[in-house]
């Protein structure tokens, strides 16, 4: 790549990661992700993300009907360039799939769908395996240096990205949850003429007796007193 390229380069992915950085929740991010990859990564026509969710690898945000038959079908034949990606922890590269030995059922399907070659890339942070990034090409061939090395960025901003979006979500579910447990206890304590401390342990000693969690105990102490104030 010549240099104006490479800052071209720079540039585009340093917008994407602001963009996805703009995004609070983890299903906006992996579209932001998916679209970057069919705009930016050459010979990219088509791209998905296959995420690992406990052992079940589940296919997100396709960019085409067509990407979420393909990952889906490799998780059900349990072969496929994007599981060698996931349990290989490498970037794999069909460059023809009527040529490909592999993985026989997969690329025969591909190509029964009128897709000839593919990408697959681990998205990762440190040890934590989050999924994989595919990209497909409608051609044989169309995937080159330059696509693998642009992917390989890309993939390394949208695993940050994943990362981060994650944290985030589960600071704002946390949040939430007291918010809705402090206020839950200051009813109780207004109502039962309760402290604080003994007010927080009424709702424990709640949930553990009804088997129901602390936050749903508390919301229905909100409602329960909510509803008091519509009679």
């Amino acid at each position: 790549m010549a240099g104006n390229a490479h800052a071209d380069l720079a540039k585009i992915l340093g917008n994407l990661a602001v963009e996805m950085q703009d995004h609070a929740d983890g299903e906006s991010t992996l579209q932001s992700i998916v679209d970057g990859a069919v705009a930016i990564v050459p010979g990219a026509r088509w791209a998905g993300i296959s995420l690992i969710e406990g052992r079940k690898v589940t296919p997100r945000v396709p960019s085409d009907p067509l990407v979420a038959v393909l990952d889906g079908l490799q998780s059900s034949l349990d072969e496929g360039p994007c599981l060698d990606a996931l349990r290989d922890h490498h970037t794999v590269h069909i460059d023809d799939m009527s040529m490909e030995p592999r993985w026989p059922r997969f690329t025969a399907a591909a190509v029964e769908h009128g897709v000839r070659s593919s990408l697959s890339f681990q998205l990762f942070v440190t040890s934590k395996n989050l999924g994989s990034l595919n990209l497909y090409g409608e051609e044989p061939g169309v995937f080159d240096e330059e696509s693998a090395l642009v992917g390989e960025l890309l993939a390394q901003h949208a695993s940050v990205a994943l990362v981060g979006a994650a944290g985030m979500t589960q600071l704002r579910d946390a949040l939430v949850t007291r918010d809705i447990i402090s206020q839950a206890k200051g009813l109780l304590m207004h109502r039962e003429n309760l402290t604080g401390e003994a007010a927080f342990q009424l709702l424990v000693k709640t949930s553990q007796n009804a088997n129901i969690k602390l936050v749903d105990i508390a919301r229905w102490v909100i409602e329960q007193h909510l509803a008091g104030m519509r009679r």
